[in-house]
């Protein structure tokens, strides 16, 4: 049958995502720790050296505080991060190095459901991470709007869309070194396309026009206004395109990964 074929997908990820669980909560703490130790250097740097110097940042018709409006944007990178490193390095090592997926389809569980049991599982670790540096920010008093709590699920969607999106290259990688591809030419340029450092106006109209279709910019145009205790415009444009990336992307991964393993 082809690779393209549609997923076939049930309910037996489950007991793949649970054993995922259960191995990472015996190193849940130095894993947090590792996780937003980077994010919040970003953000206490940034936001207060950078921020003494900026002061405040015009979003829309508004001026915030500088910190708040890289807290806003850093979030959601380190949302995307997280999804990315687990669906990478760590996905790559139970796939190709430990054989851990092999040994799964031993028992009645199908390829199909490894692939949507480690999106899943990207996903979770970004919203723990994105869970662990918004209590980080409400203790600095960044930010108290009730309105977190939706940006909490709009950082949920965004962990979906970049683990599909980099399980496309755990598919593709022969070894480690492979990923450094995807952080330098993809991941990198868009953390600084995507207004998470500096308001998107000040760059020439043709980048910003790419920008405006970058999943990061979209997620960053959903949450920021959250922080700044509003609901953003726009919304059902920037929910449709995090949902097209996510849906084409683990399409796409998941015919990689059924070639590869054909082969």
């Amino acid at each position: 049958m082809s690779h393209w074929r549609p997923p076939a997908l049930s309910m037996r990820f489950w007991p793949v995502f649970r054993r995922n669980l259960l191995v990472w909560r015996k190193l849940a703490v130095p894993s947090l720790i590792g996780n937003i130790a980077e994010p919040l250097i970003w953000l206490v740097a940034f936001g207060y050296g950078m921020g003494m110097l900026v002061g405040r940042v015009r979003v829309g018709d508004t001026e915030v505080p500088y910190i708040l409006f890289l807290a806003s944007g850093s979030i959601c990178m380190s949302a995307m991060n997280a999804a990315s490193f687990e669906a990478l390095y760590s996905a790559f090592s139970r796939m190709h190095v430990q054989k851990t997926w092999d040994g799964i389809m031993n028992a009645p569980v199908s390829l199909d459901d490894i692939v949507m049991a480690e999106t899943l599982w990207a996903a979770f670790k970004a919203i723990f991470t994105s869970t662990a540096i918004l209590a980080v920010m409400l203790a600095l008093d960044i930010s108290h709007s009730p309105k977190l709590l939706a940006a909490w699920l709009v950082l949920a969607a965004v962990g979906v869309t970049f683990s599909c999106i980099a399980l496309i290259f755990n598919a593709l990688a022969k070894n480690y070194d492979f990923f450094t591809y995807y952080f330098t030419l993809f991941l990198t340029p868009m953390m600084f396309l995507s207004g998470v450092f500096f308001p998107r106006e000040q760059l020439p109209e043709v980048v910003r026009t790419v920008s405006d279709w970058l999943p990061l910019t979209n997620a960053v145009e959903l949450v920021r206004p959250m922080f700044m205790d509003r609901w953003p415009q726009d919304v059902l444009r920037h929910l449709v395109v995090l949902a097209a990336y996510a849906a084409t992307a683990f399409w796409a991964a998941l015919a990689l990964t059924r070639k590869r393993f054909a082969a």
